[in-house]
This record gives structure tokens, C-alpha cells and sequence, in this order.
């Protein structure tokens, strides 16, 4: 089985690039056995960062943590997921 972690925050305005540099850094000082990890940003200054683990849904599992207060606007949302299917472009 597979889990997907998703990590997303909200940069305070104008923080948008600490926000994802702050991100990056702290996922790669996290231990690894990940799968895959991938960094995205979206309009707001939001920034996502999804991993993929070989593991059970509810497996110990390293997750980023919180940004220092100043630099997001919000709390971090965070879900797990599992894959129900993969399907190759057309």
C-alpha cells in the first residue's frame, strides 16, 4: 500500500518565495524512504508539498511542521491519501 501526504500552507503577503524556500529546506532535512516528493505553489502565496510513502495509511511517518508564525497567514493544512487508481496521459 501507498500514502500520499499533503502538506499545504498560506504565506503572510509578500512572503510567498520564504514560504516555499522555508519549505523546501525543512522537507529536505527530514528523513528519507519517501517515494517521491513534489513542491507546488498556487495564487496566494500557497505552497504544497505532497510525498509519497510505501506504508499503511496510518503508519509513523515524518511530516514538515509548522512555519514560523510571521510567515504564513493561516495554520497548515495537512491530509493523507491513498491511491485508488493511476492512469496513464492520453
Amino acid at each position: 500500500m501507498s500514502v500520499t501526504l499533503m502538506w499545504e500552507a498560506a504565506a503572510a503577503p509578500g512572503r510567498g518565495p520564504e514560504l516555499l524556500a522555508w519549505a523546501r529546506q525543512s522537507a529536505a532535512a527530514l528523513p528519507g524512504g519517501f517515494l517521491r516528493r513534489e513542491h507546488l505553489t498556487a495564487p496566494g502565496d500557497r505552497v504544497l508539498v505532497l510525498t509519497w510513502w510505501d506504508a499503511e495509511y496510518d503508519a509513523q511517518l515524518p511530516e514538515l511542521p509548522a512555519p514560523p508564525a510571521g510567515l504564513v497567514r493561516r495554520e497548515v493544512h495537512r491530509w493523507r491519501f491513498t491511491s485508488v487508481a493511476v492512469e496513464p496521459g492520453s
